[in-house]
């Protein structure tokens, strides 16, 4: 019972303070002058009158659907039976920058809600301070440490900046942004401030530090403000790789060009074989020019060689630069070669070792396909040569038993059959091959035996003399 006392009790004392608040539409109004805006007071209840105070307008605005009796300011919301009391600025001048209040009449009492109208005044353009002095001809030494501050005055609502060296972020290290506030014939501008530092290299020079502005006032008819620095650095010729000078021709004069960056102007020297040819000046067939500038600090330096041997192209050709900051050393080689040979394979010789190494692959498997399955050359039986005692493929000793036999059969003379054959019967490995070869030689050598004796009988009987027989060799 009492929780349920409790819960009545909270509604109503939220129901109370919502009709005895006032609500706003926006609580900040951020705006360009020459801007349209609404802005809205609500009361949970019905509302007797609705009057406005905007700063900058002389008179306080009494507002009513109902009628409109200043240009510019018209009655905004549903009505003050909904409890709305609304204006509509047709256009926002920079006067009307503050608190806009609204006053609401409820049951014989005044209500009120006030909204922050702030009309964006553009800041004035960027400024940029050396925090570190540059020498008297402007430039800066390199590793010197450079500092630097934008600042950016008098901006409504405060601006914010941004760094940039030819137009890409700078990345350098920052400090955060500082905002001065001052106030002007009671108009309340502020001032932005920021630094930025870091060590300078030869990179740096001639490179265009800017300083840019982002403010609400900001379109696209009118880009952000920005001031700009140009820095110029002086350092000592700058190291680069060996360097390689091909398509010279031979037995011509050939000119070689290298490119050098330095700040101030270097000073050029060339040593061949031990000689030095400074700039300016000729060494029987070898001619140093004087450095020639190409811009952003970059020089051309040119060595003449007069009817280039093959000889030359195999030497080593040191050019020195020096200026005040010191000096550097660089090795030039020369060829004359159209182009510098090739570290890698192109796409051609690669595709042919591919295909190769393919149709490699495929011979090597159908060799191996053929041998393990009989075919092709491998078709035939394998010779073996070994004809020891262990051999399967040796001939059988009953073989000889046979022929003798045959032999005493015959009468008058023996006959050896294994001397029919002109040709040795090689041993094979299969014993059925084997076996078979033997069963051909007894057939040939049976069917000889039966020749020898019919070709004896013959002769006999045209003779008349009746053979002799064979002696008994029998025991």
């Amino acid at each position: 019972m009492s929780r349920i006392v409790f819960i009545c009790l909270a509604a109503i004392l939220t129901d109370a303070l919502t009709w005895a608040q006032v609500n706003v539409e926006p609580n900040t109004a951020l705006l360009n002058e020459g801007d349209r805006t609404e802005l809205l007071c609500r009361y949970g209840r019905s509302i007797n009158y609705c009057r406005i105070e905007i700063p900058g307008e002389q008179k306080v605005l009494n507002l009513s659907p109902e009628w409109s009796k200043t240009p510019g300011f018209t009655y905004f919301g549903a009505g003050l039976t909904a409890g709305q009391c609304g204006v509509s600025i047709e256009r926002v001048k920079a006067s009307n920058n503050g608190q806009v209040k609204c006053s609401l009449g409820v049951e014989g009492e005044e209500l009120s809600g006030i909204i922050d109208l702030v009309v964006a005044l553009r800041p004035q353009q960027p400024i940029i301070e050396l925090l570190s002095r540059p020498n008297r001809e402007g430039y800066f030494n390199e590793g010197t440490e450079f500092r630097a501050r934008c600042s950016v005055r008098d901006g409504r609502p405060p601006a914010n900046i941004s760094w940039y060296i030819d137009n890409m972020p700078a990345n350098k290290r920052t400090t955060l942004l500082n905002v001065i506030s001052s106030t002007t014939d009671n108009v309340e501008l502020s001032t932005s401030v920021q630094e930025i530092q870091w060590h300078l290299s030869p990179e740096d020079s001639n490179r265009k530090l800017v300083c840019r502005s982002h403010h609400q006032t900001d379109r696209e008819s009118v880009p952000p403000q920005e001031a700009a620095y140009i820095i110029n650095v002086r350092y000592a010729p700058v190291h680069q790789p060996d360097a390689a000078v091909y398509g010279l021709y031979l037995e011509h004069t050939a000119i070689v060009n290298i490119t050098i960056r330095a700040s101030p102007q270097p000073k050029i020297e060339w040593t061949i074989d031990g000689a030095i040819v400074g700039q300016g000046r000729t060494d029987g067939r070898y001619s140093a020019y004087e450095p020639q500038y190409l811009g952003n600090d970059e020089y051309n330096v040119t060595l003449a060689i007069a009817g280039l041997t093959l000889e030359d192209t195999t030497k080593i050709y040191n050019l020195r630069a020096s200026n005040e900051l010191g000096l550097t050393d660089y090795q030039v080689r020369i060829s004359s070669s159209s182009k510098p040979p090739s570290s890698s394979l192109d796409v051609a010789a690669i595709v042919g070792i591919v295909v190769a190494v393919a149709v490699l692959v495929l011979v090597v498997l159908l060799i191996v396909f053929a041998r393990a399955t009989g075919r092709w050359c491998f078709g035939g039986a394998t010779l073996n040569t070994d004809i020891g005692p262990d051999s399967e493929a040796q001939i059988h000793p009953e073989f000889n038993d046979d022929e003798e036999l045959d032999g005493r059969d015959n009468g008058d003379e023996h006959i050896d059959t294994t001397q029919q054959s002109e040709e040795a019967t090689p041993p094979v490995t299969d014993k059925l091959e084997a076996q078979k070869k033997a069963d051909l030689k007894k057939s040939a050598a049976a069917t000889a035996a039966a020749v020898i004796a019919a070709g004896n009988g013959s002769q006999h009987n045209l003779n008349g003399i009746e053979a002799p027989k064979p002696p008994n060799t029998s025991v």
